[in-house]
């Protein structure tokens, strides 16, 4: 499977560490309790079709991705960076410094 790194291009998944469901969100840590913690790390859902995951470049730029994966075909229709450094190309862009 090869996942569309918006930095480093098209790799192969093997630089890369799954880092989860991209679509349940995260509880807020200081009110909630063991057992929504527990829903929140173990339950997970086992779709079949399109779905959102995280993906982490361990072995390239180390950014997180945010990765659209067909779970049937294993086909990937979309990736982008998440976090603090998602758009900072673009903001470096706007501001007239190089991206590469």
């Amino acid at each position: 499977m090869l996942i569309p790194c918006p930095h480093c291009g098209l790799r192969d998944v093997g630089e890369f560490t799954y880092g989860g469901d991209a679509t349940k969100e995260r509880p807020d840590p200081g009110s909630t309790s063991a057992t929504e913690w527990c829903d929140y790390v173990f339950a997970r859902e086992n779709p079949r079709g399109p779905h959102l995951e995280y993906w982490h470049h361990t072995q390239g730029c180390r950014l997180w991705l945010k990765v659209r994966r067909n779970t049937a075909t294993h086909t990937i229709e979309s990736a982008e960076v998440v976090g603090p450094w998602a758009g900072a190309e673009e903001r470096r862009r706007d501001k007239g410094q190089d991206v590469a």
